[in-house]
């Protein structure tokens, strides 16, 4: 953190002194022109359903907002932002209220910003046209609480630059994405059936208020997605083509300066692209700032394939004799065979241990089903089932995602999970009834089709679920007491140990709090129980390892 600091201070400094590549970014703006202004009147019907014109926000029984949106980039910006409003400045409530927190000084918030325009200084370069005018649309509802850290447009344009940055700082990278695709004789019916967790986590609260998406534009292909409040890129999605896209986070270097943002590269694809030719086209010719997986799915060619992108490097990867196709968050195409960044990623991360997991569950079946999909995606253990506690990010299922995901793109038909986690009700969606007649859309009525849901977990009636809900919150405690020198009973760090024993940052943070409180032989005998769990990788496994031989010394 105190690298990022300085790297912020320094950039700042920079950008005090003035750049004309810094003004030019300040000062554009999308030609809206062509558009129409026209500022849309929302009809609120309750609390939970708005309607203008045939585009509506609604939220239906398991918690899901559904959105349908339609017109050209302008008109959409704006009903997208009209309607939404409460749910986009919640989102920026809960993205940004920290800063403050963080920075509370007002010399270094005008800093901050400083180093904002420098870094994002490009970005209005590598974004189309067409997307900039429909946040120019939002940004006329964005908060005026934060025009402390940027201007509303620019603001919402660094927006969506922020998961991109969340992948790239190792300080924030709390993702654990895995994905997959099975077809032919893989498949119940030989159709394309594609599964993927999103687990980027930016607190609990950021995943409450999901928004399922339905755009018919005026230009390109209809699409839906599951997105959040202010946000218009897609980081999972289908077309009404069954053209699907989902993203996975690759090992990336701390970018020195932002560009086309991942989810408006996928965004492109699904309102432009039906085949997977079409989605490769796309891609190349975008300048991304991080490393990241897409993986595509197609109704056309009834397969999947990995497109695979960095600031440097690009990399499609196919297998043309098989039927089943796992993503988890390393490259795999030629392209990167002797990539650093992606060996170091293979070895010492997660990645490959969920990789191989999910080539475990997938193999369990001769026939893949979109409720066999829904159990993998849910799965808790880890290799041959082991237990490693909840909440381990070797799991497929971290007990974090912000959202899990099925698709079967040759029947149009997706299937998104409700709160909490992938644990609640996947819901599902039949895109070729949703876009079937765009002139008379189903407004002031939920677009879900309920027959076709899939139950809730059993486990979110058991008692371990309450414990590891117990524990997220002890789990909270203990490393704030940590980190500000705080006292805390034996009873609760007998507790908090009890609740979820085979997790090993459970031993983990009990072995901190004793280190701190310079019990060192019960901080030993922690950190080596800890050592004896499943420690999702090799940097944090030798930082256990440390700790015990610090107080091995300590204790001769």
């Amino acid at each position: 953190m105190q690298r990022i600091k300085w790297i912020i201070s320094l950039s700042a400094l920079l950008a005090l002194l003035g750049s004309c590549g810094i003004s030019k970014s300040l000062k554009d703006r999308p030609n809206i022109s062509a558009y129409d202004p026209k500022i849309p009147e929302i009809i609120k019907t309750s609390d939970s359903s708005f309607v203008y014109s045939k585009n509506h926000l609604i939220k239906n029984k398991q918690g899901l907002w559904e959105l349908y949106v339609s017109g050209d980039p302008l008109q959409r910006g704006l009903i997208t932002g009209a309607l939404t409003e409460q749910l986009f400045q919640h989102q920026e409530e809960i993205f940004l209220s920290k800063v403050k927190q963080l920075v509370p000084s007002k010399t270094k918030r005008y800093l901050l910003k400083k180093f904002l325009a420098l870094y994002n200084r490009k970005m209005y370069k590598n974004i189309p046209e067409e997307i900039k005018v429909e946040i120019w649309g939002l940004s006329k509802y964005a908060s005026e609480d934060f025009d402390y850290i940027a201007e509303p447009y620019s603001r919402v344009l660094y927006l969506h630059g922020a998961h991109d940055i969340g992948h790239a700082l190792q300080d924030l990278a709390l993702v654990g994405c895995s994905s997959f695709a099975a077809w032919g004789d893989k498949s119940e019916d030989g159709s394309l059936i594609i599964g993927r967790n999103f687990d980027f986590y930016a607190g609990d609260d950021f995943a409450k208020n999901k928004i399922i998406s339905f755009v018919d534009p005026t230009e390109g292909h209809k699409f839906m997605s599951v997105t959040w409040g202010g946000m218009m890129g897609v980081v999972s999605g289908m077309n009404e083509h069954g053209l699907t896209v989902t993203i996975n986070a690759g090992k990336s270097k701390i970018p020195l300066v932002a560009k086309t943002p991942i989810s408006i590269v996928t965004r492109e694809i699904l309102q432009y692209a039906a085949t997977l030719e079409e989605a490769v086209a796309i891609a190349k010719k975008r300048q991304v700032f991080v490393s990241e997986s897409i993986l595509v799915g197609s109704a056309r060619d009834k397969k999947a394939i990995i497109i695979e992108v960095a600031p440097h490097n690009f990399g499609v990867y196919d297998l043309p004799n098989s039927n089943q196709l796992i993503c988890s968050n390393h490259f795999q195409s030629d392209a990167y065979a002797q990539d650093k960044n992606n060996i170091k990623q293979i070895s010492e991360s997660h990645s490959k241990y969920r990789y191989e997991r999910l080539e475990e569950l997938i193999g369990n079946h001769e026939k893949i089903t979109p409720k066999i999909v829904v159990d993998i995606l849910r799965n808790k253990e880890g290799l041959k089932n082991i237990d490693i506690g909840y909440g381990n990010e070797k799991a497929l299922n971290q007990l974090l995602a912000h959202h899990g995901i099925v698709f079967k793109p040759e029947k149009g038909l997706v299937w998104v999970s409700s709160n909490p986690y992938q644990l609640g009700e996947f819901v599902a969606y039949d895109l070729n009834e949703i876009f079937k007649d765009s002139l008379n859309p189903r407004t002031n009525t939920p677009l879900s089709f309920t027959n076709k849901n899939i139950k809730k977990d059993s486990f979110l009636y058991t008692q371990a679920y309450q414990n590891y809900e117990e524990f997220r919150s002890m789990h909270d405690q203990i490393k704030q007491a940590v980190e500000n020198d705080q006292h805390l009973s034996l009873e609760f760090l007998e507790k908090f140990k009890k609740l979820n024993p085979e997790y090993w940052e459970t031993h983990y943070w009990i072995g901190r709090y004793y280190y701190n409180r310079k019990y060192y032989l019960a901080a030993l005998n922690a950190f080596k129980e800890a050592s004896k769990k499943e420690i999702t990788t090799v940097p944090k496994e030798a930082l256990v390892h440390s700790y015990i031989r610090k107080l091995k010394h300590k204790l001769k």
